[in-house]
């Protein structure tokens, strides 16, 4: 009985340490946090920040594999007239003082990944309400900064350890669950054939065929009929169908390649329910980069691309499975769709 019940303990842990995380994204306040399914968590602040914004991401498991940054507008548009940051940090009125030796700084950018530095940051600024920019504008909200930190100790299960940024404890570091294991979509076929002349031919029409009998709404000028090989055997079609002011929402088929022609449509379906609730998935601006393989999609939360969803589908003989998913819900200018948070990532 004893080693029955030794066994099955094992095979508890095991199982807890290879459950999918479910991927999770909250506002509190003036924070924004978004953790993935490996319980890899960022977390920002949001609002009026005027290009000011502190960055603090952490990883699952017991290692302190922690970043934070402070940066003054982000990496795609450096603020280059205005002088540099961390003399001019305030928290509250008074002076932010760091230790220099561990921190990396260029004029408009600060990081560290020690954790004790970063500690030491948390425990500095824990009761302030901001930090400024002594002669300047920008605005760290530290506004719901301790809630974001609290949901992060809870998702990655370390509250009562020693590492838990909020409500510590006794528990040890081995205590926090590792990260679940990396799931793996390989690419069936890294060269399928290419298309020869003919055949390309006769699948665009094809796909010409398909487009003027579907219900879409597109003008008719606007359409399109795309054409990838995805395998030697099949083919991946996308047609535009509707628009609207930024987005255009395709329909895709998996198409055999050879003559008479058979085709099934595209459906994406999440392996996890986001904030929206839905798991399906429109192919919102939907292409193909044939460099990786993989289907992707951009859903723009508004014009200037700073918000929304993007996702990329790897085929893996039989369907499109999800590969990484980012959604960035605020809309405040700060990011485009390349460095939005993750929910889901495979190898």
């Amino acid at each position: 009985m004893y080693y029955r019940m030794k066994s099955l303990f094992l095979l508890s842990l095991l199982l807890a340490s290879t459950a999918i995380a479910a991927p999770a994204q909250e506002s509190f306040s003036d924070w924004q946090v978004t953790c993935n399914n490996q319980n890899f968590c960022s977390t920002r602040n949001t609002g009026l920040h005027q290009g000011l914004v502190m960055t603090l991401t952490r990883s699952a498991g017991a290692h302190t594999d922690v970043n934070l940054r402070i940066d003054l507008g982000n990496l795609e548009t450096v603020e280059t007239k205005a002088p540099p940051i961390a003399p001019r940090l305030q928290f509250d009125g008074e002076p932010l003082e760091l230790d220099k030796k561990k921190w990396r700084e260029t004029p408009h950018h600060l990081i560290t990944g020690d954790a004790n530095a970063i500690n030491t940051l948390l425990d500095k600024i824990g009761n302030a309400t901001a930090i400024t920019l002594a002669d300047g504008q920008g605005t760290i909200s530290l506004i719901g900064l301790k809630a974001a930190l609290l949901f992060i100790d809870s998702q990655q299960k370390r509250v009562g350890s020693e590492t838990a940024w909020i409500k510590k404890g006794d528990d040890p570091p081995l205590s926090v669950p590792p990260a679940p294991a990396l799931k793996e979509i390989a690419i069936t076929n890294p060269t399928p054939t290419p298309f020869a002349q003919d055949e390309l031919n006769a699948l665009l029409d094809y796909g010409s065929w398909r487009m003027n009998n579907s219900q879409c709404s597109l003008d008719p000028m606007r359409r399109e009929v795309r054409i990838f090989a995805v395998s030697d055997d099949k083919a991946l079609m996308l047609v535009s169908c509707e628009a609207g002011a930024y987005n255009v929402v395709d329909l895709a088929w998996l198409v055999s390649r050879r003559k008479p022609f058979a085709s099934r449509q595209i459906r994406l379906r999440l392996p996890f329910t986001p904030a929206s609730g839905n798991t399906d998935l429109e192919l919102m601006n939907a292409g193909y980069d044939e460099t990786n393989k993989e289907l992707t999609t951009l859903a723009k939360g508004r014009g200037l691309g700073d918000c929304g969803v993007s996702s990329r589908w790897r085929f893996d003989g039989q369907r499109f499975r999800l590969v990484r998913y980012a959604e960035e819900p605020t809309c405040d200018g700060w990011h485009g769709s390349g460095a939005w948070p993750t929910l889901w990532v495979t190898k």
